[in-house]
């Protein structure tokens, strides 16, 4: 698998203003050390499980880590939510579930109900490609 284009540091916070603007919620990064975590998980398990995971199996680590590691005063669950999508699109796939399954299956996600392989596996399931 050839190497997936990235979200960077500024699209995440991009992101997150972007929903805090349409959605309301407190402003700030409240932990910048698990930010940072967060954004590289999908980095460190591409570079080093085997085989490598593919697209939404990483886009599913970006969700995890953002709303896992809550590094925002506010929307990390629809931070989280909003960077595996973009991930996704970035990289050649559209999400088509309907709103009200990914925001249950976001919720799930950030309760712990559901791991993140059963999210991975879910946006799997939910994608074609763009």
């Amino acid at each position: 698998m050839k190497e997936p284009v990235w979200l960077e540091r500024q699209e995440i916070l991009a992101i997150h203003a972007e929903l805090l603007d349409r959605f309301g919620g407190l402003d700030g990064v409240r932990d910048e050390g698990m930010l940072r975590s967060a954004l590289e998980r999908a980095r460190n398990r591409f570079a080093y499980e085997e085989p490598a995971p593919d697209i939404p199996a990483l886009a599913a680590a970006y969700a995890d880590g953002i709303v896992g590691n809550h590094p925002f005063l506010d929307g990390n669950k629809r931070t989280g939510f909003m960077a595996a999508y973009t991930f996704l699109g970035t990289n050649g796939l559209q999400l088509i579930a309907p709103e009200e399954e990914a925001v249950e299956r976001t919720l799930a996600l950030a309760a712990r109900a559901i791991p993140e392989s059963v999210f991975a596996d879910w946006l799997r399931r939910s994608c074609e490609p763009r």
